[in-house]
């Protein structure tokens, strides 16, 4: 099995701040990387990328982002081989 990059659009809740919620996946999940994108009108969304193995699956991934507190909506933005 080979390795792979899954990079994921995290959305926050209106009343959340998306520093802090990033600050948190940062520290609990370790990511690969992960930023903050502006997308649009004072909309921003947090990237995160985790490599992992094919085996794995990500959506072990996607489940702990969204029970971080002020997380509205996670998403798959990309998925590669590597």
């Amino acid at each position: 099995m080979g390795k792979v990059a899954t990079v994921f659009k995290v959305y926050t809740a209106d009343d959340a701040d998306p520093e802090a919620v990033l600050r948190k996946i940062s520290a609990e999940m370790k990511p690969t990387s992960v930023q903050m994108e502006e997308i649009g009108f004072g909309i921003k969304v947090i990237k995160v990328m985790f490599v992992h193995e094919d085996s794995d699956g990500s959506t072990e991934y996607e489940k702990k982002l969204m029970e971080f507190s002020g997380v509205k909506e996670v998403e798959v933005a990309e998925e590669s081989l590597l």
